[in-house]
C-alpha cells in the first residue's frame, strides 16, 4: 500500500517527492535522477487540486449552476 500523499505539506522543498520513500533532498536512495522531483504545490501553486483530469468537469458543473 502506498503512503497518503500530503496535500499542503509545510516544507516541500526539503523532500523529494518521486517515489513514495519521501527521502530528504540531499540523501536520494531511489535513484530517480540527481535532482529531486518536485511537490505539484511548488510546481503549481496552492490551487494544484483544482488542475487536472477534473478540472473541466468541475468547470462545466459551476456552470451549469
Amino acid at each position: 500500500m502506498a503512503k497518503p500523499f500530503p496535500v499542503h505539506p509545510k516544507h516541500p522543498e526539503r523532500i523529494c517527492w518521486g517515489c513514495d520513500k519521501y527521502c530528504p533532498a540531499g540523501s536520494m536512495s531511489c535513484g530517480n535522477g540527481s535532482d529531486r522531483a518536485q511537490h505539484p504545490v511548488e510546481l503549481f501553486g496552492e490551487d494544484w487540486q483544482d488542475w487536472g483530469l477534473d478540472s473541466t468537469r468541475k468547470a462545466e458543473t459551476a456552470a451549469e449552476r
